[in-house]
């Protein structure tokens, strides 16, 4: 077996499922769940047509390239969205789903016979990062978020030495699960450090059209076009449709940046198996295609979140993240594990302990004391769940500050 196997953590929701396996609700109230982070609202209609309307695809084997047109589509997208210009035929390539994609690009970018090979990871984090740098043959180290600066993570942490080791750097804006969106300023520092040191920067964007405030989230592809970086060098940005389109079962995406690591990574992805099928493709290119269903989805989720935002609020150290769609509350006691507990047991609601989604660093674990509530449920659900936690949190207040 790969002894690599061995260094990986165990996932937080296998964490969770350990944590909670004596707690039996016996309760009248029905379970909800703001857990896992998989969008629950419908699939957009034009997306499930185009699914039916090109079965025969299903017939011939798929191009790990991707067809053209989809490449098109996607490059049109980003044009659009961002300002910025690709070539579809070396700067893009189509992935299933964001997350295969990053595992995959570790192992392309990483060369772990280089004395101290390092990947960096904001803090908490998406647990893929830290799977495929481990499973790359390199180490880790994190930049822990700033609650200073809405969670957003704190690149200074990062010292001259572990920058000079580092080859690949994982970005995800909007955070998970923080929400926080990277600006300009910081997207330059990271550039600098990525030309002084040569390393790759993965931006992991998959929440970048559930958003809240007037202007969208800015890009990595649109913030090095801003600094006239317009060849994208060492940069590759991922995307997905499973929350911009509410298709996670669809499990597709792409990624696009430099030529010089597109080509490389088409060539490993080559090998490995990795290409959509054509079906999933016809779907895509309706997907990419539309927008009005993308500002539908947005809505609600602004509507959802107005709510149970306001309603958290009175209870809990809770505001609106930047975008995506969890909301991360610091909790009374500052026991994330002891509150999440005590809601599923007595309120049937799971949320996630932020403990669970980070790593010891620096002196601390900064996601202690905080849960991650994902409000993907329809509206009525988050709202029923939020006051819920309010009831919770008010009877926990009480018990702290009165044990007996």
């Amino acid at each position: 077996m790969n002894p690599l196997l061995g260094r990986l953590h165990p996932y937080p929701f296998e964490r969770w499922r350990e944590l909670t396996a004596d707690i039996a609700y016996r309760g009248v109230l029905r379970p909800i769940s703001l857990g896992i982070g998989e969008p629950k609202h419908p699939t957009p209609p034009l997306i499930e047509a185009a699914i039916t309307q090109s079965l025969k695809g299903l017939s011939v084997y798929p191009s790990t390239a991707g067809e053209p047109r989809l490449r098109e589509v996607c490059a049109r997208w980003l044009h659009t969205r961002y300002g910025v210009t690709i070539d579809p035929a070396t700067q893009l390539l189509p992935v299933n789903g964001s997350r295969e994609a990053l595992f995959a690009l570790a192992q392309v970018v990483v060369d772990a016979s280089r004395d101290g090979a390092t990947v960096v990871c904001p803090n908490p984090f998406y647990q893929i990062y830290e799977g495929a740098a481990l499973l790359a043959g390199a180490r880790t180290a994190f930049a822990n978020s700033d609650p200073a600066r809405n969670f957003a993570p704190d690149w200074s942490q990062i010292d001259a030495a572990t920058w000079a080791r580092t080859q690949l750097l994982y970005v995800c804006s909007p955070g998970n699960p923080t929400g926080a969106v990277m600006s300009l300023a910081e997207w330059r520092t990271l550039f600098e450090l990525s030309d002084r040191h040569g390393f790759v920067i993965a931006s992991d964007e998959c929440y970048s059209e559930i958003h809240f405030r007037g202007e969208p989230p800015l890009g990595a592809l649109q913030a090095a076009h801003a600094l006239g970086r317009s060849d994208f060098r060492r940069l590759v940005v991922l995307t997905s449709l499973s929350k911009r389109s509410n298709v996670p079962g669809m499990r597709s995406g792409f990624a696009a940046g430099d030529a010089a690591i597109i080509a490389p990574f088409l060539l490993y992805r080559t090998y490995h198996g990795s290409a959509m099928g054509p079906v999933v493709q016809a779907a895509s290119i309706a997907a990419w295609g539309d927008e009005s269903h993308v500002a539908a989805n947005r809505a609600l989720y602004r509507e959802k979140f107005e709510r149970v935002t306001s309603l958290l609020a009175r209870v809990l150290d809770v505001r609106l993240p930047d975008a995506g769609f969890y909301l991360w509350a610091a909790v009374p006691g500052g026991d994330d594990v002891a509150f999440a507990r005590g809601l599923l047991a007595q309120y049937n609601v799971t949320v996630l302990p932020g403990s669970l989604l980070a790593r010891e660093a620096h002196g601390s674990n900064p996601g202690r004391g905080r849960i991650r509530m994902a409000l993907v449920a329809d509206t009525a659900e988050c709202v029923e769940a939020a006051q819920r936690i309010v009831q919770y949190t008010e009877r926990h207040r009480a018990e702290l500050r009165d044990p007996a």
